[in-house]
């Protein structure tokens, strides 16, 4: 009986330290992407896409590594500037793991002489584990509040 405890115990401390190293490779992860997304690295972002990878902003959806990348991430990237977020859930399982919570913006102005904008809203990342180990962005949401001019 003893035996049995000891290893049901260690079980779930292996399972717990599982769990709490799969979130701090998500977290992980999500600085990579907001730190390649604000030096405007469109290659290494289109590299944590899922190739059923989703886009979700409003009514916008947009399905599949081709359509997010050319969609989302290449027609977005040039337009945005020091993206930063503030998460307020995280969690994980085995094969699944996100972040969620907020996000600000600074929002490029078509012409120099125009002010940039300020935008911000909620998101959600959610990344998903491959049978080869590694983790890759399945599912991002956004939802956003209207661009304000920047003071």
């Amino acid at each position: 009986m003893k035996a049995y405890i000891g290893l049901l115990i260690a079980s779930v401390m292996l399972g717990a330290c599982s769990r709490s190293n799969d979130i701090a490779v998500v977290q992980d992860l999500d600085r990579q992407f907001i730190d390649a997304w604000n030096t405007k690295n469109a290659d290494k972002l289109v590299g944590y896409l899922a190739e059923d990878v989703q886009f979700v902003q409003g009514n916008t959806h947009f399905s599949g590594k081709s359509d997010v990348s050319k969609k989302w991430v290449q027609a977005t990237l040039p337009t945005l500037a020091d993206l930063k977020t503030n998460v307020v859930s995280s969690g994980s399982d085995s094969k699944t793991a996100y972040e969620a919570g907020t996000f600000s913006v600074d929002v490029l102005p078509d012409e120099p002489t125009l002010p940039r904008g300020y935008g911000e809203g909620n998101f959600i990342l959610l990344w998903k584990k491959g049978d080869d180990g590694l983790w890759k962005l399945s599912y991002a949401q956004l939802e956003d509040l209207p661009v304000r001019a920047k003071n």
